[in-house]
């Protein structure tokens, strides 16, 4: 497992080392290479120095060294999930799937790289021709997060690289061996040099800031918070870079009177603590009619007590640790907020008596839906469930929130589905479904959510500039 950095085809150290622990345990997994400015700004030297040639590759011969990559990641599956179990702490059969979608999206732009198309037409007036072409943004900048640590590496750089630019990728410090894992991958594959670069920190404000300050760098790709998201797209305004946000999460997940419960309860559960509830789309507010309040709360609340908490290697787990100390201590003080303001406590509420950074699954009940926390992304295992009284009050209650990232409906009633998803102000709506992430599908939010999209068609051309070309042709050349 390679713990240096990785700059212009080469593992090699940083400037100091930090460790990297088990969440489930405490214990130290690793000392891992830290780099700072210096070495970010190498890395950026390596991917400023191999762009004009990595995008000077043929589409087909890039998507073949795509499938050689994409088979050498299918070959490490279980070498992707034990790093990802160990360092991240979710469950195992969490992180195959997480193995298996990444895969999923790499090979969707691996597909996607011989079918960019353009646009020919004639020009409104005559006397030339309207070309539209696509061009890689350029050196690019993949800012990843710690809870799907190889998703956000396989959807970012997979559409980068895909695109023709080239890379600059910052590891989360709570995950840099999965970024190193799948780094290392397209080394054994035949990435050219400086083509791909990855950088660890524990320092990511200095890092970013030396490489936003750089104007060679074209592009920052971003997942994390709205308040760093924010921080920047002011750096990104000096230079004008281009950006890509998926930003913070405030969830509805609205249950209607006509619903399916046992399939609203397995979807929330599913929603709510998959990764321990640290997902930016997982159920932040449980919205529920009063028609089935009482029957949804009991089976829920049953469930939650039901699921297993522990290291992600047992098999029985369902909910692994947090991510660290902090956050637990955040999800401890969340719990005496929400219950200092009127909300009843279910269940869980407490860290169990293990080594590691667990917290139980928690569920508690609002007496209204309008308090001073309503809009905090909790983040953690911890379920929040309100009361309404119709259809109007569920999508009021959604929609005021600065966040516009996923929401989810239940209901019966197709017409109602579609009525109500369509005025719902997220990027994404589930319908009968906690789960909705797809390589083939375009990710993202809207307002403090975030800019742009990953995944689907938008996803690649996230990564290339259009161009257009006027042509100015006689056209009674060639006639004779």
């Amino acid at each position: 497992m390679p713990t240096g950095l990785y700059i212009d085809g080469e593992w090699g150290p940083g400037r100091d080392t930090f460790a990297v622990d088990n969440p489930s345990t405490g214990s130290i997994l690793a000392e891992i290479a830290e780099g700072g400015p210096n070495e970010a700004k190498a890395a950026l030297d390596a991917a400023v120095e191999a762009a004009a040639s990595w995008r000077a590759w043929a589409p087909r011969k890039r998507a073949d060294l795509f499938h050689r990559a994409h088979d050498i990641l299918i070959e490490r599956a279980d070498s992707f999930a034990e790093i990802m179990v160990a360092e991240s702490g979710k469950p195992r059969r969490e992180a195959e799937s997480e193995f298996a979608l990444s895969a999923g999206f790499f090979l969707w732009y691996t597909e996607q790289i011989a079918h960019l198309h353009g646009t020919y037409q004639d020009g409104s007036p005559g006397g030339y021709r309207v070309i539209e072409t696509h061009q890689p943004v350029g050196p690019s900048l993949l800012i990843t997060p710690w809870n799907f640590p190889l998703l956000m590496s396989a959807r970012k750089a997979g559409a980068a690289l895909a695109a023709g630019c080239t890379v600059v990728m910052k590891s989360a410090r709570e995950t840099p061996l999965t970024a190193a894992l799948f780094v290392q991958a397209l080394h054994d594959a035949g990435f050219p040099a400086g083509v791909v670069n990855l950088i660890h920190t524990t320092t990511s404000a200095d890092v970013s800031a030396a490489l936003m300050e750089d104007d060679r760098l074209r592009k920052v790709s971003f997942t994390g918070s709205t308040q760093v998201g924010q921080t920047l797209l002011g750096q990104a305004s000096k230079h004008i870079v281009n950006s890509s946000m998926e930003l913070g999460g405030d969830g509805p997940f609205i249950v209607l009177d006509d619903a399916d419960i046992d399939l609203a309860v397995d979807q929330a559960v599913a929603c709510k603590f998959r990764n321990a509830g640290q997902a930016c789309v997982a159920a932040n507010r449980i919205i529920l009619h009063s028609a089935i309040a009482e029957e949804f709360t009991a089976k829920f609340v049953a469930r939650s007590r039901e699921l297993r908490v522990g290291d992600g290697f047992d098999p029985e787990v369902a909910v692994g640790p947090m991510i660290s100390e902090r956050q637990r201590q955040r999800a401890l003080g969340l719990v005496q907020s929400f219950r200092s303001i009127g909300a009843e406590l279910l269940a869980g509420g407490s860290a169990p008596d293990h080594d590691g950074y667990f917290f139980e699954p928690t569920v508690l009940r609002f007496p209204l839906t309008r308090h001073e926390f309503q809009h905090e992304e909790l983040f953690a295992p911890i379920a929040a469930l309100y009361t309404v009284n119709s259809v109007e009050e569920a999508l009021e209650f959604a929609n005021d929130t600065p966040y516009g990232l996923s929401a989810y409906l239940f209901t019966n009633d197709l017409s109602r589905a579609v009525a109500i998803a369509e005025h719902l102000d997220f990027g994404m709506v589930g319908v009968n479904r906690g789960i909705m992430a797809d390589p083939a599908a375009p990710f993202g939010g809207i307002k403090a959510s975030g800019l742009g999209r990953e995944g689907g068609h938008d996803g690649i051309y996230e990564f290339l500039e259009r161009k257009y070309v006027a042509l100015t042709i006689d056209t009674t050349k060639g006639m004779h």
